[in-house]
């Protein structure tokens, strides 16, 4: 077949994620990607400096769009409003992704050296989030806390997701959580 068919990224994702499922990360290597994909090594690299990143490739645009959805949240939103906005806005990135998400998410678990990567993306959307809360607020460490939590409420909201059969569900999941937490504090009957 032709190497010059369109969506050479989607097609190195779909092939990575694939082999990780079926053979393992540890047991992929680079060429068997490139190969599934019907492109060259020189390709994947032109798109990705390693074949972790193929699973990570999206963390900037998420951080960006949690980011700048709490950045718009209305002046008068409380730092917790416009956490809430970012958080359904981060949802939505992943809508139609849901099996994608599900396999990507078990090959993740298998191997502790992306669960490390993981929680790096993690700690930086958060360090995002926190600089979009800082403008709202005139305290960093309420910032930083609130993105803080706001990260781990994605995360394990994502983490419910992916575990479930409901392709809609992240974004009432993450809601939910978000509502849950704000009861921990909430000190009436």
């Amino acid at each position: 077949m032709s190497r010059w068919k369109p969506d050479a990224v989607g097609r190195l994702m779909g092939a990575a994620l694939a082999l990780f499922d079926e053979q393992g990360y540890d047991e992929t290597t680079v060429a068997d990607i490139a190969g599934r994909a019907g492109l060259t090594r020189r390709t994947f690299f032109r798109y990705f400096p390693d074949k972790r990143e193929v699973l990570f490739s999206g963390a900037e645009h998420l951080e960006q769009v949690f980011a700048e959805a709490v950045k718009q949240a209305p002046e008068a939103a409380s730092p917790m409003q416009a956490l809430r906005a970012g958080l359904a806005a981060a949802c939505e990135v992943f809508a139609g992704v849901h099996p994608y998400a599900r396999v990507r998410a078990r090959v993740i678990a298998a191997n502790p050296e992306l669960q490390e990567r993981e929680l790096i993306k993690l700690e930086r959307l958060a360090s995002k989030v926190a600089e979009a809360l800082a403008n709202r607020t005139a305290s960093t460490s309420l910032a930083v806390l609130a993105a803080d939590m706001g990260a781990r409420v994605f995360h394990r909201a994502f983490a419910e997701w992916v575990a479930n059969d409901d392709p809609d569900a992240l974004g009432p999941t993450a809601a939910r959580m978000l509502d849950d937490l704000g009861a921990l504090w909430d000190d009436r009957p």
